[in-house]
C-alpha cells in the first residue's frame, strides 16, 4: 500500500456518490508506520448543504417494505462477512479488512474478526432484535405513520428523516448499535473514527450490494468541525466520547451519548464467600477486546475478601504483556495516538497516592506498566485495590484491561457505584435483588453469574434507539375509514 497508485483512497460519501476532496488524512500503520489509506476530508459547509437532501434518504427507504429491507441486512450482513467489497477505489477481501483495521486501531486481529462476527450475528437477527425493541409492532405501522393492532389505534412519527454518527476509533464493535436504523426507514449519515474508516465504509457497500438505495448512507470524516456540523444539522444524533462529552450534552433529547460505562460486577454478601468460582467471569469481562469498551468491567465491588481477589485478578492478568497484532494470543491493543498511553499512566501513578490505594499487578508483570514503541504504546493490565468506595481510583476507567476491586458494605453499594451501564450482581439475597431493580444509576441488569461484556441485543443498549428515532402519538379518523384498514 505503500505505492501511490495502489494506496486505498477513501472518498466522501454524499448520498452514496462519492466525492474526492482536495484536503485528505493520511492513515499510518500503528506499528510500521506503513502508509495504510488517505481519506478524503468534508468540511462543515459541506455538511450543511448537504442535509437539504436528508429527507431524500428516508423517502427512498420507506418506498421499500420493511421486511425486504430486512432481507437485505441479512444479505449485507453475509458479504460483509465473506465477500470481496469496494474500498475506496479499489477492492478489499475479509482479510484484507481485518489486517487494515488491525494496523490502524492497534486492535489485534483476532480481536478484529471477532468484531466483524459480533456485526454479522447482529444483521443476521435483526427482525428478532427490532421485533423486541419495538414491543412486537407491525413494521408497516412505522411506514405509514399509523395502523391497527390487537383492536387499538397506534401511531408513530419518525423525529428524524436520518440519524446522524460521530463515531469512535477505539472498537469497532459499537457499529452494532446503527446496524438497526436502515430498517427503521431513517437514512444514515456516519462521520468515522480517525484511525477506523475501515468499517463504515465496507459496511455501507455491503449494504449497496445487497439493494439498499445509495441515497440513503452519506459518509463525512473529517476533524472535530465535522462532528460538530453533524450534530448541528441532524435532528437526532448518536455520539461516542468521554465523561465531558456526556455531561455537555445531558438533558438534550437531541443526542444519545455513549461515554464511559463504568461497568460493574457486584459481589453479594450471599456469594462472595465462593469468589473463586467466579474468577473466569470477572478476568474475562475485565480484558475481552482489550478493556476496550463501555461494558468491560471496570470495577468488581464486595464486602470482604477484596484483597484475596484483587490478587489472584492481577495474576492471572498481570503478565499479559504487548504481542504482534497477527498473533492469535494478542491480548492488548495499542494506543495509536501520540500521548494518550502516558497520560492514563501518569493518571493511574496519581491516584495510587492516595492512602487505601494500592495496585496488585506491579509484582506479576516484570516490567512497567507503559509499554513505549516507536510508533505507538501499550498500557499493561492493571488491577488496583481500594480500601474503601470513596476513593478517586474507584471511579476510574480506562480503555484497556483495568479494573478495581473496591471494599464496600453491601447496603452502601448502590449508593456508592456511581453512573453504571452495566452492572452484573451475583446474589440471590431477595431484598438486594429488589434493590438493585430499583436502582436508576443501573441502565443494563444483570442479576446472577453474568459477564458484564455478555450482551443480549433484543434488549436495549443506552436508551432504546427505537424510543430515541420515534414518537408515538394520538391518531384519529373516522370510524369507516379505520374499519377498511
Amino acid at each position: 500500500m505503500d505505492d501511490k497508485d495502489t494506496m486505498i483512497h477513501f472518498p466522501i460519501l454524499r448520498w452514496g456518490e462519492p466525492y474526492k476532496s482536495l484536503e485528505v488524512d493520511k492513515v499510518y500503520h500503528h506499528a510500521t508506520g506503513e502508509l495504510m489509506a488517505e481519506v478524503s476530508q468534508a468540511n462543515a459547509g459541506l455538511i450543511e448543504r448537504d442535509m437539504r437532501q436528508a429527507k431524500r434518504a428516508r423517502e427512498v427507504l420507506r418506498e421499500i417494505p420493511c421486511k425486504e429491507l430486512l432481507a437485505m441486512c441479512r444479505k449485507a450482513g453475509d458479504l460483509f462477512m465473506t465477500a470481496t467489497l469496494p474500498a475506496g477505489d479499489g477492492t478489499q477481501t475479509p482479510d484484507e479488512f481485518v489486517r487494515c483495521q488491525s494496523a490502524t486501531t492497534g486492535l489485534p486481529e483476532h480481536m478484529s474478526r471477532m468484531n466483524m462476527t459480533k456485526l454479522h450475528y447482529v444483521l443476521s437477527n435483526l427482525e428478532a432484535i427490532l421485533s423486541s425493541l419495538t414491543r412486537g409492532l407491525d413494521f408497516e405501522i412505522l411506514t405509514r405513520g399509523y395502523g391497527m393492532e390487537n383492536g387499538v389505534m397506534r401511531s408513530y412519527q419518525a423525529n428524524t428523516p436520518v440519524l446522524g454518527m460521530v463515531l469512535p476509533s477505539n472498537s469497532p464493535g459499537v457499529h452494532g448499535l446503527w446496524l438497526p436504523i436502515i430498517p427503521l426507514q431513517i437514512g444514515l449519515v456516519l462521520k468515522p473514527g480517525p484511525q477506523e474508516p475501515w468499517t463504515p465504509w465496507r459496511m455501507a457497500q455491503a449494504f449497496f450490494q445487497a439493494g439498499v438505495p445509495k441515497q440513503a448512507i452519506a459518509i463525512y470524516p473529517g476533524a472535530a468541525e465535522v462532528g460538530a456540523a453533524v450534530l448541528a444539522h441532524c435532528p437526532r444524533t448518536l455520539i461516542f466520547g468521554s465523561t465531558a462529552t456526556v455531561e455537555r450534552y445531558h438533558g438534550n433529547p437531541n443526542v444519545q451519548v455513549h461515554g464511559p460505562g463504568f461497568s460493574k460486577i457486584l459481589l453479594g454478601d450471599d456469594e462472595v464467600d465462593q469468589w473463586e468460582k467466579h474468577l473466569d467471569l470477572m478476568a474475562t469481562s475485565i480484558a475481552i477486546n482489550s478493556g476496550r469498551g463501555c461494558i468491560n468491567c471496570s470495577g468488581v465491588w464486595a464486602s470482604r475478601h477484596t484483597k484475596e481477589i484483587a490478587e489472584a485478578l492481577a495474576k492471572r492478568l498481570g503478565p499479559i504483556a504487548p504481542l504482534p497484532p497477527s498473533d492469535p494470543k494478542a491480548a492488548l491493543a495499542a494506543f495509536t495516538v501520540k500521548g494518550q498511553a502516558e497520560g492514563i499512566d501518569k493518571d493511574i501513578e496519581a491516584a495510587l497516592k492516595e492512602p487505601g490505594v494500592e495496585e496488585v499487578t506491579a509484582k506479576y508483570r516484570g516490567g512497567e506498566r507503559l509499554v513505549k514503541m516507536e510508533r505507538c504504546d501499550y498500557v499493561r493490565p492493571t488491577i488496583i485495590h481500594c480500601e474503601s468506595p470513596d476513593t478517586a481510583a474507584a471511579k476510574k476507567e480506562y480503555m484497556f484491561p483495568f479494573a478495581t476491586v473496591v471494599k464496600c458494605p453491601q447496603d452502601q453499594m448502590l449508593a456508592k457505584i456511581g453512573p453504571t451501564l452495566v452492572a452484573s450482581a451475583i446474589t440471590k439475597d431477595e431484598k438486594f435483588r429488589r434493590a438493585l431493580l430499583d436502582a436508576r444509576n443501573i441502565d443494563r441488569l444483570n442479576v446472577g453469574a453474568i459477564p458484564t461484556v455478555q450482551l443480549n441485543w433484543l434488549q436495549p443498549h443506552e436508551g432504546s434507539i427505537v424510543d430515541f428515532l420515534y414518537r408515538a402519538r394520538a391518531f384519529q379518523e373516522p370510524a369507516a375509514a379505520a374499519g377498511t384498514r
